[in-house]
């Protein structure tokens, strides 16, 4: 199946959102904040490690916050084709992530584990 990178400053979340994709046959690759994403993409330092299929990027996180990292990756060449799933808590707006091409969906906390599920399956078809 798919390689997907699960970010987020919380390890519940993480935790979860893992045991959920890794149900489904999933390999998950963790980072808890935008500086672990930027280097597990291999935009920081830049690299060229294996890439994820699609990332689940948190918005509020420390070090480098979500829109950072999605702002990144959609102008570096090796990730602007990547898709994105924001996970956003309740009340913020989508319109913050309209332009950002590789933004694919916005999910806000707390999320339906079968929405999630769903929305990765939609994401990944061929």
């Amino acid at each position: 199946m798919a390689r997907i990178l699960v970010v987020d400053d919380e390890r519940d979340v993480v935790t979860l959102v893992g045991f959920l994709l890794k149900k489904d046959g999933h390999e998950v690759v963790a980072a808890y904040n935008g500086g672990e994403a930027l280097e597990k993409l291999g935009l920081e330092p830049p690299g060229s490690g294996p890439l994820p299929n699609l990332v689940i990027l948190d918005v509020m996180m420390p070090v480098f916050d979500g829109y950072t990292v999605a702002r990144r990756a959609g102008e570096a060449e090796r990730t602007r084709g990547l898709p994105i799933v924001m996970l956003t808590a309740k009340g913020m707006t989508r319109e913050l992530f309209e332009g950002q091409m590789n933004v694919a969906a916005v999910l806000e906390k707390p999320f339906d584990p079968q929405k999630l599920r769903e929305l990765v399956k939609s994401i990944l078809k061929p």
